[in-house]
């Protein structure tokens, strides 16, 4: 059976640099078995991916690829306080997409996150969820995410 880095490797990925924070706070928290990320904004070597509003400057691709970095940028902050991405369960993703008022497509956007945890998780990355529409977020990014996992395995 694949690690999740070895299927993030199949799907031409590997685990980023943890995101500096912005402000006052750590990308992630571990107290016993949970792990905690902080809001994860979609950095890419430094820059992000994609600003503004989905339903003004941002298309709902470009917030879906949003969300997809986000959740990479969660893994490497799951990854910094385990050591390991191997037992590591996702259980809970909440994503905030700065979006107008009119755009409903939240979910869809989630969907980027989402389906990226499970490509790299498998049965391990199922998880509840929330996609909420947001009128703003920290840099004007275009999507943050938080995630919630369980270390359930040989993570230490």
């Amino acid at each position: 059976m694949a690690t999740p880095e070895q299927r993030l490797a199949e799907l031409g990925l590997s685990v980023p640099d943890v995101v500096p924070p912005v402000a006052a706070y750590v990308p992630a928290v571990r107290s016993g078995a949970m792990v905690y990320t902080a809001g994860q904004i979609p950095m890419r070597e430094g820059s992000l991916v994609a600003t503004g509003k989905v339903g003004d400057t941002a298309t709902p691709e470009q917030a879906t690829e949003c969300a997809r970095q986000c959740a990479l940028n969660a893994i490497a902050a799951i990854r910094s306080v385990t050591g390991t991405l191997e037992g590591v369960r996702i259980l809970k993703v909440v994503v905030f997409v700065a979006s107008t008022p009119d755009f409903t497509g939240q979910p869809a956007v989630a969907n980027g996150a989402s389906e990226l945890l499970g490509q790299v998780f498998g049965e391990a990355g199922v998880h509840a969820r929330s996609a909420v529409g947001v009128a703003a977020l920290p840099l004007d990014a275009t999507v943050e995410v938080e995630v919630v996992a369980e270390v359930v395995g040989t993570a230490s």
